[in-house]
C-alpha cells in the first residue's frame, strides 16, 4: 500500500492560453459531483505561483515568465523532493505542463544515485528550448530542461544574457544535470510536434507508441513493452497530459489535438502502470474548465485520478 500526498500546483504561465490554473479546482469540484472522498483521505499541499506575472510585460519573447518558471521550478522540486523523502508518493496534479520538469527535478533530487523513466503521455512532446520554440511558451520545453538539452543543431533564436543564465539555472535545479537520458523517456499518444523536436527524437532514437500502435496491440502489451524499455530504471514517472484524448473530448485543455485516446484507453492506460511497484509519482497537467462545457474533462480526469489512488492503495 502506497501513502499519497497529493500537491496541488496552480501554475499556468508557462501556458499561451489562459485557465489552467483552474484545473485542479476543476478536478475537485468533479470528486464533489462523484461524492468521493479523495480529497479528504489523503494530505495534500498548495504549492504558491507566480500567476500575477501574467499581468506584467513579457520580458523574455522566446521563454516566456521564465523569472516566474524558475521560481516555481525551485518551490516544486523541492516539494515533491520533501514528499518522496518523507516516504510518501507523490500525486502532482498541475496546471500547465511547464512544471512537470520540476517535478522530474524533485524525484531525482530525492533519489540521486537511482535512474529515473519518464513516461509521457501527450499529444505534444515539449522539446523544445528557448532556442527553438515557435510560441516561447514554456509548457512546451519540461522535457529539454530534464534532458539539459538546447538542440543547438537546430537553433532558430539568439538568446539575450539574462534569458541564457536563467534557462542554464533551470537546466540545472538540483544541481544535477541531465536529470533524464534520453533512451529512458517514452511518448505515448504523440501525435503534434515541430520538426525541431523530430530532429531530437531522432537523434536519440527515443521510444514513441503512437494510439495506432496502442490500438492494434492494446493496453496491456503496451504497457509491458514501456516497462521493458525502461528496466534499467529504478523509478518510473508517469506524466499525464490530458491533450492525449481526443479533441472530440479534450475540448477542456488549451491544446486539443484530433487522432487521441479514447477515454477508457487513458483510464486503463494509467490503471496499468499504476500497479508496478517502479512507479514513482504521477502528474495530471493541462486541464482547462474555462474551455469546456460541463466540467467534462475535469471529470474525465478525476475518473483516471480516482482509478490509480484506488490501485496505489493496493498495492
Amino acid at each position: 500500500m502506497r501513502n499519497i500526498k497529493i500537491l496541488e500546483v496552480r501554475s499556468e504561465i508557462g501556458a499561451g492560453t489562459r485557465g489552467a490554473s483552474l484545473g485542479v479546482d476543476a478536478i475537485k469540484i468533479a470528486a464533489l459531483d462523484f461524492m468521493s472522498n479523495l480529497f479528504v483521505n489523503f494530505p495534500s499541499e498548495v504549492i504558491e505561483n507566480e500567476n500575477r506575472l501574467l499581468y506584467e510585460p513579457v520580458a523574455s519573447p522566446y521563454a516566456k515568465r521564465i523569472q516566474g518558471i524558475h521560481t516555481m521550478y525551485e518551490r516544486v522540486s523541492k516539494a515533491v523532493c520533501d514528499t518522496v523523502k518523507s516516504g510518501l508518493f507523490p500525486i502532482v496534479l498541475a496546471g500547465d505542463h511547464s512544471t512537470a520538469g520540476a517535478t522530474i527535478a524533485g524525484l531525482k533530487m530525492a533519489r540521486p544515485k537511482n535512474r529515473l523513466g519518464v513516461v509521457w503521455i501527450d499529444a505534444h512532446a515539449d522539446m523544445h528550448s528557448p532556442f527553438t520554440t515557435p510560441s516561447g511558451n514554456m509548457h512546451g520545453m519540461p522535457l529539454s530542461i530534464s534532458l539539459a538539452d538546447d538542440n543547438a543543431d537546430n537553433q532558430v533564436h539568439n538568446l539575450d544574457t539574462q534569458t541564457s543564465e536563467l534557462w542554464r539555472k533551470l537546466k540545472n535545479i538540483g544541481k544535477i544535470e541531465p536529470k533524464v537520458l534520453p533512451e529512458d523517456i517514452v511518448f505515448i499518444a504523440l501525435r503534434d510536434y515541430e520538426k525541431e523536436e523530430e530532429a531530437l527524437i531522432k537523434k536519440y532514437n527515443i521510444k514513441v507508441i503512437t494510439v495506432a500502435e496502442l490500438r492494434k496491440k492494446g493496453v496491456e502489451n503496451i504497457v509491458r513493452q514501456t516497462f521493458l524499455h525502461l528496466s534499467n530504471c529504478d523509478n518510473i514517472y508517469v506524466s499525464f497530459d490530458v491533450d492525449s484524448l481526443d479533441s472530440s473530448i479534450s475540448r477542456g485543455t488549451g491544446t486539443p489535438v484530433s487522432n487521441g485516446l479514447k477515454e477508457r484507453e487513458a483510464e486503463d492506460l494509467v490503471a496499468s502502470f499504476m500497479q508496478h511497484h517502479k512507479i514513482c509519482c504521477f502528474e495530471i497537467a493541462e486541464v482547462n474548465p474555462t474551455l469546456d462545457k460541463e466540467n467534462l474533462m475535469a471529470e474525465i480526469a478525476f475518473n483516471i485520478l480516482q482509478r490509480s489512488v484506488n490501485l496505489l492503495m493496493l498495492n
